[in-house]
Formats: structure tokens, sequence, C-alpha cells
């Protein structure tokens, strides 16, 4: 690989991981082509991309970006996974990926700069996705205003209750 195939190797990084909001770095070593394949799948599907790249062109390309945090983790071999819009879809994927494959392994992450271990990717994966969250926040604000219509309209019948009866009883006395 001469010095220009390097340098657009490092600026195709760059950009992907200047674009991702979620950078995972896994462990892939002994997987067959077609297991990082379903995994390629599975991300793609998620919102996601995985790419194995060499690790000094990575460490290069991720200097002083969002995903620095994980630069130094770069060793051995090892695959980065890019998360474009829903974080948790991503590591649900690729903890989902991880607990089918016994070679493949999560080490680290970072989610907006913020550097996570397997054990908070893995936690991160057990939240609720994002449609499931913003479903939630729309039905507890939507309790609100349903629950005060309803508690002003059982006031209401209430008192209607009560005029009701007063005309009953005005109606029998006269």
């Amino acid at each position: 690989m001469n010095r220009s195939e390097k340098a657009a190797v490092i600026e195709a990084i760059k950009a992907r991981a200047e674009r991702a909001s979620f950078a995972v770095l896994t462990d892939f070593k002994g997987m067959s082509v077609e297991e990082l394949t379903n995994l390629r799948v599975s991300l793609r599907k998620a919102g996601g991309e995985y790419h194995v790249v060499k690790n000094t062109l990575a460490r290069i390309a991720l200097t002083d970006g969002t995903h620095a945090a994980i630069k130094d983790k770069f060793h051995d071999n090892c695959g980065v996974a890019f998360g474009y819009d829903d974080p948790v879809a991503v590591a649900k994927a690729l903890s989902d990926f991880a607990k089918q494959s016994k070679l493949f392994e999560l080490r680290c992450a970072s989610l907006d700069g913020k550097a996570l271990d397997a054990a908070q990717i893995d936690a991160l994966a057990k939240l609720p996705g994002r449609e499931q969250l913003l479903g939630q926040l729309l039905g507890t604000m939507n309790a609100v205003p349903t629950n005060f219509v309803s508690l002003f309209a059982n006031l209401l019948r209430g008192l209607l209750y009560a005029l009701k009866g007063i005309e009953e009883q005005k109606g029998k006395a006269a």
C-alpha cells in the first residue's frame, strides 16, 4: 500500500468516524468471512456499518476526532463498527452477535466522545430503542391532559347528578 492509498483510507475512516455518533472496537480473530458478512448485514439493518482496518491507519484517523477516546485501543485483530442513527440499535446488534459467536468480542466504544467498556456496551444494548422511548414519552405527555379532562368531567358529572337530585326533589314536592 503506497502513501496515497494510505491517505485515502485514513480520510475515509475519518469521514465515517465524524459522521458516526457511536464507534465500537471489536475483536474478530478466527471468524469466517460468512460470519463477518452476517454481522455487516445485521449492522446495516440497525443503521451502522462494520470495517476491518489497519490499526495504525485507524489510530491516525481517529486522532483529534470525536472518537479519540478509543484510538489507543487498536491492537491485534480488530474491527470497528460505526453507528450513525440509533446507538442502542447498533449496540443491540453487536451484543446479539457477540452472544451467538464465540470468537467475536466487544472491546470498547465511544459514544459521542465518551469512552465505554464492554459491560457498558451491553448495558446500552439492554435499553429500549429510540422509537420505543419516544412512544413512552408521548404516552406520558398524552396522559397528563387526558387525566385532567377525565378529572374535570368527573367533577362536572358529580355536579350534574346533584342538580338532577335537587330537580327530582322539587318535582316531588310540587
